[in-house]
């Protein structure tokens, strides 16, 4: 579990905090991994101290990791969503689990600049988006700002990321948590699919670490969806996310060793934990994450 904080927005390269009530105070003592909690805003100061807060990503996350450690001329598309799916989601459970997908189809095509293909799946987004009820949060002009910036990935990056955090803000203004819950749990488990389709398994691999740090991630995320679980839907999708925590929950944590540096003109330790994946749990990763995306995009 991560650190816990009051509700805000940040940039693509952080998170997205999901809340809800009835909670436990223990999650005060656990480290939160890949957030500055420095550049927090705390934008509800009269938050009750009773709520709990539940830290995961947005989906472009973890697609500008591996754009930074070196993926940035990749323009395979080849395992997106295809748009031609949508018709194929009539029930509320696919709608939502799909929104949140194609929300992390367009996060990397716009990360990846392939400008073509994120006008196309902006509007399978807004699509979707008129028909589980965030359209507020997806106006007109936004369409007109992507094909303004179709050769700027910078500034594609920041349209979709305002897209999915305004569709975040929207169900959770109005009480949808329960669609809110599936959104993101098919937003996080596409960045999944896609970052494993464009890494393989390294040794030491920054990439295949960060994979391993999701399991804070999909921890926090279960217990989100446990909050809504009374709902059917969300309770099936509950069960996948577990069992897939399951196989994370197989990594061994080994401590780093301790090493002085200095910074500053001062010297300080350094040292920890760490998870340490195997090439045969990234493989049943791997698979299990393909299982369970594919569950939900491929239904017929």
């Amino acid at each position: 579990m991560m650190k816990k904080f009051r509700y805000y927005v940040l940039p693509l390269v952080t998170g997205v905090v999901l809340s809800s009530c009835g909670g436990s105070d223990n999650n005060d003592e656990n480290v939160e991994h890949g957030v500055d909690s420095t550049k927090t805003e705390n934008v509800e100061a009269n938050t009750p101290v009773s709520e709990t807060f539940f830290q995961v990503p947005s989906p472009g996350e973890m697609l500008t990791f591996i754009k930074m450690v070196g993926g940035k001329n990749n323009k395979n598309t080849s395992f997106l969503n295809s748009v031609d799916n949508t018709k194929n989601y009539t029930d509320n459970k696919l709608k939502a689990l799909n929104f949140g997908i194609y929300s992390c189809d367009l996060s990397y095509c716009s990360i990846f600049e392939i400008g073509a293909d994120a006008l196309k799946y902006f509007k399978t987004v807004k699509q979707m988006g008129d028909q589980i009820g965030v359209s507020s949060a997806i106006k007109p002009e936004i369409m007109k700002r992507l094909e303004s910036n179709v050769g700027n990935s910078d500034s594609l990056a920041v349209i979709t990321d305002d897209v999915y955090f305004s569709s975040f803000e929207t169900l959770d203004n109005s009480g949808q948590g329960t669609t809110l819950a599936m959104v993101v749990a098919g937003g996080w488990i596409e960045s999944l699919f896609i970052c494993t389709n464009l890494a393989k398994y390294e040794a030491n691999s920054p990439v295949i670490e960060r994979l391993a740090d999701q399991k804070y991630t999909l921890e926090n995320l279960v217990e989100f969806l446990k909050k809504h679980e009374a709902d059917p839907n969300v309770a099936s999708v509950k069960a996948d996310f577990e069992g897939l925590l399951a196989e994370f929950n197989k990594i061994e944590q080994q401590d780093i060793k301790a090493e002085a540096k200095e910074e500053k003109g001062k010297k300080m330790l350094g040292g920890g934990q760490q998870l340490v994946m195997n090439e045969a749990q990234y493989k049943t990763i791997v698979e299990k994450i393909k299982t369970i995306r594919n569950s939900y995009t491929l239904t017929k």
